[in-house]
């Protein structure tokens, strides 16, 4: 399949880094990260447009789009260190759902068995279940664990009578086995679903889920000390999946189903750092942007920065266990940086 670039708007890639075909390895192979987007959003329930999601996440960032971004806490370049490349979107036409998340599973799968860390741009959540399931299916059964940030847990049976939807895709996840439920955490949940017997189905899969006033009451960090334990306890990886609206709406108003009292940007971009620069971060996506409801570009920024926050993580967690001396992000912001290459 030949790379059709976006399929919704120019053909811009994120940031400007290099475009690649599928369809020439040469193109991409070599690369550790690896941008696909995902334009589906045949799965909403309430306000659609989150096939416009990945063009906005590409190109959310008011620096040059030159396919560099040092980072000034980690002092990295997640996009030349990690060789990122941008495979453009995957064809997902309108009304074609089981086809369209099989074509994402096939792009997200031959990318995840080069080594390489898929992150997809959604599109709805519906996506999560290809993302996921094209990546875990190149571990060992159970060995992948999900950090999934959201308002919604997306445990739903069906959505309007069709087991596909932005709120059944984490159900279709523990359902298939491929990941275990004590292995599945969701943070940011609140408002007003799932219903009792929703919640019930969950505790009986073994999820941990940390609802609003347990992040606030606890705080960020020990929520992520807590789950990082578990995970390093029987998990040789991590996928990451980050619905925007887990933020608050008065940082990301740019999505279908806003719930108000939740993440600060703040709080998330701390929380997917860490992610990349502790754990083996083999998969990611970032779904749920929809331009039309954004106001000042604000969602779409924070979800490019979601991406970047992470990919620094990673590049500074491959430089740490090979041997570097780098800043933490508490550091004063001068010391120990490395000298200029000249």
């Amino acid at each position: 399949m030949a790379r059709i670039g976006n399929l919704y708007g120019p053909d811009a890639t994120f940031l400007g880094i290099p475009a690649a075909d599928l369809a020439l390895p040469a193109t991409w192979h070599g690369a550790k990260a690896v941008i696909v987007g995902a334009p589906f959003d045949g799965g909403t329930s309430h306000r659609s447009g989150t096939k416009l999601g990945p063009q906005a996440i590409r190109i959310g960032d008011y620096n040059p789009q030159d396919g560099a971004r040092p980072h000034m806490a980690l002092d990295v370049d997640p996009l030349r260190e990690l060789c990122v490349v941008d495979l453009g979107d995957v064809e997902m036409p309108s009304g074609e759902t089981e086809r369209s998340l099989k074509a994402l599973e096939a792009v997200v799968s031959e990318v995840a068995a080069t080594g390489a860390i898929p992150v997809i741009l959604g599109g709805d959540h519906t996506i999560a279940y290809p993302d996921v399931m094209g990546v875990v299916r190149h571990f060992e059964q159970g060995k992948v664990a999900v950090i999934h940030f959201d308002a919604h847990a997306d445990t739903g049976d069906t959505h309007f009578g069709s087991p596909w939807g932005h709120g059944t895709s984490m159900r279709r996840i523990l359902e298939d086995g491929s990941v275990r439920g004590d292995r599945f955490f969701q943070i940011g949940l609140r408002g007003y679903w799932p219903e009792p017997e929703t919640l019930a189905w969950m505790a009986e899969q073994g999820m941990r889920c940390y609802e609003m006033s347990e992040v606030e009451d606890r705080g960020m960090g020990a929520i992520l000390d807590e789950v990082f334990a578990s995970i390093r306890s029987d998990c040789d990886a991590v996928f990451l999946s980050l619905d925007i609206d887990a933020i608050d709406p008065a940082h990301a108003p740019g999505t279908g189903t806003p719930e108000p009292g939740g993440l600060s940007s703040r709080e998330a971009l701390f929380a997917v750092r860490r992610i990349g620069m502790e754990l083996n971060v083999v998969g990611m996506d970032v779904v749920e942007v929809a331009p039309s409801y954004d106001h000042a570009e604000l969602t779409s920024y924070v979800a490019n920065r979601v991406v970047l926050e992470t990919l620094a993580g990673v590049a500074w967690r491959r430089r740490h266990d090979a041997g570097e001396s780098l800043r933490r992000p508490a550091e004063p912001l001068l010391s120990n940086r490395r000298p200029l290459e000249s």
